[in-house]
């Protein structure tokens, strides 16, 4: 089981600083009744392998090599925080002069990059939408430039009441900040919420400003997380 329940005493969602908790939020004593998922890895099959394993004909050192040395995922995630696509690629690009043509390939082919839906999780969201119990909503990591792309190839993003995207915000996960920008803008109570995820900083995060965490790993270990929970029966 992957369910990490909120701290016994959670950070206040807005500034611990200025606005310290006066209680805490118990799972017991209030009903789940908000679902915020991640989207990429979780909803969306996204993998920068599937455009760069075409790119060096499935050399899995050279691929490897690449994305760990060049197209890194903590270069990328600056374009989820906000950075412009095109200042990151420049950035390689004056960085590593002899791999230009690779590095543009990064977002001018970034579609390839997106293999389809996650299908047994879309399937676990669309019953959680026919049962109509349950607030439905989307915090993601993603670019803003790029996002568009997943709300005109995914119908079932309109699933969700409310998306909140980092590249949109200025900020991304683990931060807890972006974690703010949604409890106030849809009016979340973190304690009675639950937050999934694949990437376990994002999901400690979660706890620690009160909401119940599931660390996404596939399909099934999240059904048997929502069911034990009471969410899906």
């Amino acid at each position: 089981m992957e369910i990490s329940m909120p701290s016994s005493r959670p950070i206040c969602w807005r500034s611990a600083i200025n606005n310290p908790p006066t209680k805490s939020f118990k799972l017991r004593d209030k009903r789940i009744d908000k679902i915020v998922f991640e989207l990429g890895g979780v909803l969306v099959d996204w993998d920068p392998k599937y455009l760069y394993s075409n790119v060096f004909k499935n050399d899995e050192k050279r691929i490897n090599s690449y994305l760990s040395e060049v197209c890194t995922p903590d270069w990328n995630i600056e374009q989820d925080a906000g950075r412009s696509l095109a200042e990151g690629t420049q950035i390689l690009i004056d960085r590593f002069p002899g791999q230009e043509e690779h590095i543009r390939l990064f977002f001018d082919r970034w579609e390839v990059m997106i293999r389809g839906a996650v299908q047994g999780t879309v399937t676990l969201l669309e019953e959680l939408k026919r049962r109509d119990d349950h607030n439905l909503y989307a915090l993601t990591n993603w670019s803003a430039e790029t996002f568009p792309v997943a709300l005109e190839r995914f119908d079932f993003l309109g699933y969700f009441k409310g998306i909140v995207v980092s590249g949109e915000e200025k900020t991304r996960k683990p931060f807890p900040r972006i974690y703010e920008i949604l409890f106030d803008r849809y009016s979340l109570d973190p304690g009675t919420s639950v937050f999934i995820d694949d990437s376990l900083p994002n999901v400690k995060t979660a706890k620690d400003l009160g909401m119940t965490g599931i660390h996404f790993r596939h399909p099934e270990q999240l059904s048997s997380d929502l069911r034990a929970l009471g969410i899906l029966y």
